[in-house]
């Protein structure tokens, strides 16, 4: 009855068993129940229950907690993770338990007394050397559930794993004076190794300009605003106690050259020529001396001209002097990174020898001293000065220009001014661009240009004698922002090459000129050869900083250089720092493994496997995967590529593991690794399920173990029954670790079906089950011999029988009893017939 009504409502009148399943209930609601047993007699007094039942789904205790992984393990500690049970038996989890069991004991025992519901533990305070297994439970209101999987044992132990060392920097590195550079490499081993730098075998320390920055997993020493004397070899050395790895790169950090050594000797002097020699720089900049620049001047002017800027021994003949005035002669020094700061000579007067001597005698002559005098008073007379040379324009923009020019001959008098004149190039009248005074400066900005209009210029001296001569027009100008060649790319280098062909990258130039890079021309030169040839034709066919060249004959040995382009023209070139010989690159086959290509990997059973290894050599080497000396399954995924090789199954099963092994070969050599892959899964079902010993309340179940152990123990089989006429299946066992077991508390003439399926580590596998139902009851036997048989009557043709009960009925109710005659003297039995009560009458004698 519900708990608000009065009334009683039937539930069943034929209720033979001491249980009952109540339907028809509604969610929610409270009940009261009652039962009474009946008899041939009637009907005895009723039983209720205490207290009202509310209808809901059940309460029970969680399941088991799910993937208990131990994350780490270190000499005296152990750290787990796991997962929430899936379901929580319909409360929510109040605690996890966490219990620990020494290998040789039989107990587990609680690991901690909080209560704890992080499913994250370290385990602290163990013994160096002993194993434990460990399980962990979770608990709702209801109480505490099943234990997970134990985990497999875990010695307490330091991780022991050599060191591993992976390098981002090459063997050689050239850096620009001023740039900053970096060496930086990712590294493990366990224990986690000590990282030390090293430059020329002397520890690197850190100071403003020098960073070392090393994480769990990555190294790196940085340098800012690099110097010379930076240059040398680094080596960085990953050590601990299982061994040591070493990375090397020699740095060399350049520059433009020092100066030229002076003083500038003339070796010779002529009237219309000199030779002079100096001494090289004392510092190259890290990169030889590809010529010297030598430039003269008049000594009165600030003019230089070029002599030459294409040699590289270390004296020049100045030509072209005039005789009788003085020069001094600049020197600088050039290599691939720039142009020095120059080497100024004395003053030298360019003269024969003996030629002063032979004038001062000719002059000297008594009749022409006084013509002598006469001609140079004439000579040295003040006038106005003279007109400048033509002025060079520079800086332009779209609204100015600097003029520039060299101070002229002063006539004899200072100089006090300069008159800069400007005029549109189709037009006749020259302007003055400002009224003020211009001096001593020998350049001035010219503002207030119109855009896009053409100019020329020129410039007047003026001392106190008047307004000299103007200079010869300035060459024609627009007036618009410039583009300016760029400066030349950096860093060229070889990165690799073949019989044929020679890769080059490099870096883009550090001024664009203000212009867009359009592209790169890439040349070569033939060692021995004056001849540069084009490996691209256009700029921008080579828009990035790489280029293949091809074409080239193996066994020669080449010279490169690279020019940036853009609107304004080509750059200066750079050049690649050393010659490259033409020739294929051997470099036997190296493995670098990975963490899942140790000696033996485990996977779950529907995970996914992955085995992989970093593959070096050149040229590249040929990848091949084996299984068992055999082609891997057709379900592997196997990925090469320029840097490695990596082979993937998903949904892996049991069949998938053996031994994998990983050939990388090239005409350098070869390589072979092997890893053991175990697939751990649940195991299979049990064989030949077995009913024996068929009692009314038992009976005695026997099983083999499954064929397939999933690659664990098996740690316990789970026996269930069910009534065939229940859909739900009980657990009668779940802990039995043998392979037999006794099934109790049947009830009798009930009909059964039982299953088994047996635990490893990783879960239950699947269930085997009876084939037919097993009957709870007694075993049967004949029934013992019928008592007291007599006969009460007898007539010609018949005689009637009488007979007892038998002291047995073999544990079955007797249905009938068969009646024999046997004439006498005969030896076999005649049946008459099958009677149920205990007397018959035998006819047909």
């Amino acid at each position: 009855r519900e708990s608000d009504h009065r009334a009683w409502t039937p539930v069943s009148y034929t209720v033979t068993r001491q249980n009952a399943t109540v339907q028809g209930l509604i969610e929610g609601k409270a009940y009261f129940f009652r039962i009474a047993a009946e008899n041939i007699i009637g009907m005895g007094p009723f039983t209720e229950t205490t207290k009202e039942i509310v209808i809901r789904d059940p309460i029970t205790v969680p399941d088991r907690p799910e993937d208990l992984e131990v994350k780490a393990v270190t000499k005296n500690s152990v750290t787990l993770t796991w997962n929430p049970p899936k379901y929580n038996g319909g409360s929510d989890i109040t605690m996890y338990v966490l219990e620990s069991r020494l290998i040789g004991k039989e107990k587990f025992h609680k690991v901690t007394k909080e209560k704890m519901l992080d499913r994250k533990y370290t385990v602290e305070g163990l013994k160096e050397g002993d194993t434990y297994e460990y399980r962990v439970s979770a608990c709702n209101i209801v109480g505490q559930g099943k234990p997970s999987f134990c985990t497999k044992p875990i010695t307490c132990k330091d991780e022991i794993a050599p060191p591993t060392l992976d390098l981002d920097f090459r063997d050689k590195l050239i850096v620009r004076v001023g740039e900053a550079f970096s060496l930086t490499g990712r590294y493990s081993g366990k224990p986690a190794p000590k990282v030390t730098w090293l430059k020329d075998d002397i520890v690197v320390k850190e100071d403003d300009r020098t960073k070392i920055k090393t994480t769990p997993t990555t190294l790196c020493l940085g340098i800012l605003k690099s110097v010379r004397e930076d240059s040398g070899k680094y080596c960085v050395t990953v050590e601990n106690s299982t061994g040591s790895r070493k990375g090397f790169c020699q740095v060399n950090v350049v520059d433009r050259p020092s100066p030229p050594v002076g003083p500038v000797i003339f070796d010779e002097v002529h009237k219309d020529h000199m030779i002079v020699s100096w001494k090289p720089p004392l510092d190259d900049g890290g990169s030889e001396i590809t010529n010297y620049i030598i430039e003269k001047k008049d000594a009165h002017r600030d003019l230089w001209m070029p002599v030459t800027s294409a040699t590289v021994k270390t004296t020049c003949k100045i030509p072209k002097l005039l005789e009788g005035k003085e020069y001094q002669i600049r020197i600088y020094a050039e290599n691939l990174y720039g142009i020095s700061d120059p080497l100024i000579s004395d003053e030298m007067k360019a003269k024969d020898r003996f030629r002063m001597l032979f004038i001062c005698l000719y002059y000297f002559d008594t009749l022409n001293f006084i013509l002598f005098v006469v001609l140079m008073i004439f000579y040295f007379s003040p006038g106005v000065p003279d007109a400048p040379e033509q002025p060079i324009i520079k800086d332009v923009t779209k609204d100015s220009a600097v003029v520039v020019w060299n101070k002229p001959y002063d006539g004899g008098k200072p100089i006090t001014n300069y008159i800069v004149e400007k005029k549109e190039t189709m037009a006749t009248r020259w302007v003055r661009v400002t009224k003020d005074p211009i001096f001593p400066s020998t350049q001035f900005k010219v503002p207030d240009l119109l855009e896009g209009c053409q100019y020329e210029f020129r410039v007047s001296a003026e001392n106190e004698i008047g307004v000299g001569d103007p200079s010869p027009p300035s060459k024609p100008i627009f007036a618009r922002d410039p583009i300016a060649k760029p400066s030349p790319p950096v860093n060229p280098e070889a990165v690799d090459k073949t019989k044929n062909s020679v890769d080059l990258s490099w870096q883009p130039p550090r001024h664009d000129g203000n212009g867009k890079i359009i592209g790169y021309l890439v040349e070569y030169q033939k060692v021995g050869d004056e001849e540069w040839k084009k490996a691209n034709l256009t700029a921008d066919s080579c828009p990035e900083t790489k280029y293949k060249v091809t074409g080239l004959t193996e066994g020669l040995t080449y010279k490169f250089r690279v020019k940036a382009v853009n609107a304004a023209g080509e750059s200066e070139p750079a050049y690649v720092p050393d010659p490259v010989e033409v020739k294929d690159r051997l470099e036997p086959p190296e493995l670098i493994l990975d963490a899942n290509m140790a000696r033996e990997q485990h996977v779950k059973a529907g995970d996914t496997l992955r085995l992989s290894a970093v593959i070096k050599g050149v040229p590249f080497p040929k990848v091949s995967w084996k299984k068992e000396d055999r082609e891997v399954s057709p379900k592997a995924d196997i990925e090469v590529t320029g840097v490695g090789s990596k082979l993937e199954i998903r949904n892996t099963v049991h069949e998938d593991g053996g031994i994998y092994s990983l050939t990388v070969e090239n005409p350098a050599g070869s390589k072979t690794v092997s890893v053991k892959v175990v697939v751990l899964d649940k195991p299979g079902p049990p064989r030949n399920l077995q009913v024996s010993e068929v009692r009314s309340d038992s009976c005695y179940l026997t099983w083999m173990e499954p064929e397939d152990d999933g690659g664990s123990v098996i740690t316990n089989y789970v026996v269930e029954r069910k009534d065939v006429a229940s859909a739900q299946w009980v657990a009668i066992s779940s802990s039995s670790k043998k392979r037999s077991h006794m099934a109790k508390y049947l009830m009798e003439g009930t009909q059964y079906l039982f299953r088994v399926a047996a635990e490893n580590q990783f879960g239950r596998g699947p269930y085997v089950e009876t084939l037919k139902p097993i009957k709870a009851m007694d075993p049967l036997h004949p029934p013992g011999p019928p008592k007291n048989l007599h006969h009460v009557d007898v007539d010609k043709t018949e005689v009637s029988l009488v007979w007892n009960r038998p002291d047995r009925d073999g544990g079955a109710e007797i249905t009938g009893y068969l009646v024999e005659y046997q004439e006498d003297g005969a030896d076999e039995w005649t049946k008459f017939q099958t009677v149920p009560m205990l007397d018959c009458v035998v006819t047909g004698l």
